[in-house]
C-alpha cells in the first residue's frame, strides 16, 4: 500500500487523483499552493501549516504550502513512497506578462521538487504533462506523414484554418498522435511542460528515479475552475452557459480534440503509480492519456448547449495566436504498458458536466 504525496492535490484534477488514491486504502498527503487564480474562499493558513481543507476528506494532511518552497517540500515527503505531480499553472494564459509565473510554477517548481525528492530518498514519480508538448499534432498531406508548419497569422485573418502543407500547398489531414513523436511547444506553457518532462529525465537518469509522464489531452468533468482565463475550453463553455450566454466557438468549430474525462484521468494516474512500482532504475516512459474518441470543439460545445439546456453556440471566427489546429491522441500505449482504457463515453460524460458542480475560481 504506497503513501503518495499529490502536489495540487486539492485541485481540478489532483482532487480527483487523491480520491481515486484513497478508494484504494492508499494513505494520501496533500501539497498545494491554494493561489487565488485557481481557488475561491479558501481557509486562512499560514505558508507551511498543515490544514484541512472542506474539498477534501478529513483523512487526508493538507500542507499549505508552495511548491517552489524547498523545506516545504522537503517536510512534506517525509515517508512518502510515490509522489503524483499535479501542481502547475495551466492553459494558454493571457499574454506574455505571465510567462515569469509559468516558468516559476512550472520548471522551478519541478526542480525544487525533484531536488528534495532525490534528498528523501523518493524514486518513484508521476508528472500531469500536456498534449500541447507535441505542437501541431500529426498530419499527413498526399506525400505521406509530416510535420506541420506553425500557421501563418494571415491565413487565420482570411478564415484558411487548416495548416497548409509545404510540400504540396494543400491542407493537410490530422491523425493521431503517438508518444515518440517530436516534441514541438508552440507557446508559453507548451514549452514549460516540455521543461518539466526534461528535468524529471535527468532526475531518473542521475538518482536511477522512475517516473511515467501523463501527456493529459483535453480534460473535463465535474470541479472544473470556473470563469477563469486559465482553464480549459470546456470550462470557458460551460462558465458561459452558466451565465445564461452562448458559447464562444473560436475559428469554425472543426478543430479536433480528444475530450477525456476527469474520473478517466484520476484511473490514468492510479495505473501509472503502479506501474512505476516495479521498473528498471533510470526508466521514464510518456503516455497519452486520452479517450481515443476524437470529436470537434463544435461538436463539444453544441453537445455540451443541448445537455444544458442553453443558447446553441456562437461561431465567431476568432482565433489565438499559439493555439493549435487539431491534436489528437494514438491510446495504444496506455492501453498495452499501463492496462489503462478511458470507460466515460463522450455522450454520457458531457450529460454528467453539463449539470455538474464547478469550482469557483477568480483569476489574479
Amino acid at each position: 500500500m504506497p503513501s503518495v504525496l499529490v502536489t495540487g492535490g486539492a485541485g481540478f484534477i489532483g482532487s480527483h487523483v487523491v480520491s481515486a488514491a484513497l478508494e484504494r486504502g492508499w494513505r494520501v498527503r496533500v501539497l498545494d499552493s491554494f493561489r487565488a487564480d485557481v481557488h475561491a474562499n479558501t481557509e486562512a493558513a499560514a505558508p507551511g501549516e498543515s490544514v484541512t481543507q472542506s474539498r477534501l476528506p478529513a483523512s487526508v494532511e493538507v500542507v499549505r504550502a508552495d511548491v517552489r518552497d524547498s523545506s516545504a517540500v522537503f517536510d512534506a515527503l517525509d515517508g512518502i513512497d510515490v509522489v503524483s505531480h499535479q501542481a502547475a499553472k495551466v492553459g494558454l494564459g493571457v499574454d506574455l506578462d505571465d510567462t515569469p509565473d509559468y516558468v516559476g510554477s512550472n520548471d522551478l517548481g519541478t526542480a525544487v521538487l525533484l531536488t528534495q525528492a532525490a534528498r528523501r530518498g523518493v524514486r518513484r514519480l508521476v508528472l500531469a504533462s500536456s498534449m500541447v508538448v507535441y505542437g501541431e499534432g500529426r498530419y499527413r498531406d498526399d506525400l505521406g506523414s509530416t510535420a506541420a508548419p506553425a500557421r501563418a497569422e494571415a491565413d487565420l485573418l482570411a478564415g484558411r484554418f487548416e495548416p497548409i502543407s509545404p510540400r504540396t500547398g494543400r491542407a493537410m489531414k490530422p491523425e493521431p498522435i503517438g508518444e515518440d513523436a517530436p516534441l514541438d511547444p508552440r507557446n508559453v506553457y507548451a514549452a514549460t511542460k516540455v521543461a518539466q518532462e526534461n528535468l524529471v529525465r535527468a532526475w531518473a537518469r542521475a538518482g536511477g528515479g522512475v517516473a511515467a509522464l501523463l501527456r493529459y489531452h483535453n480534460v473535463y468533468g465535474p470541479g472544473m475552475p470556473s470563469e477563469t482565463p486559465y482553464a480549459g475550453v470546456a470550462s470557458f463553455f460551460r462558465s458561459a452557459l452558466e451565465r445564461g450566454d452562448a458559447p464562444r466557438v473560436f475559428e469554425d468549430g472543426a478543430q479536433r480534440r480528444d475530450f477525456v474525462h476527469v474520473a478517466d484521468v484520476a484511473r490514468a494516474n492510479i495505473a501509472a503509480i503502479r506501474w512505476t512500482a516495479d521498473r528498471t532504475p533510470g526508466e521514464v516512459r510518456a503516455f497519452n492519456v486520452a479517450s481515443g474518441d476524437p470529436h470537434t470543439v463544435g461538436e463539444f460545445a453544441r453537445a455540451l448547449s443541448v445537455a444544458h439546456g442553453g443558447p446553441a453556440p456562437v461561431v465567431t471566427g476568432e482565433y489565438r495566436l499559439g493555439d493549435v489546429r487539431h491534436i489528437t491522441a494514438s491510446a495504444e500505449r496506455a492501453r498495452r504498458e499501463l492496462g489503462f482504457d478511458a470507460r466515460v463515453g463522450f455522450e454520457a460524460g458531457v450529460r454528467e458536466f453539463a449539470v455538474a458542480q464547478l469550482r469557483p475560481a477568480r483569476a489574479g
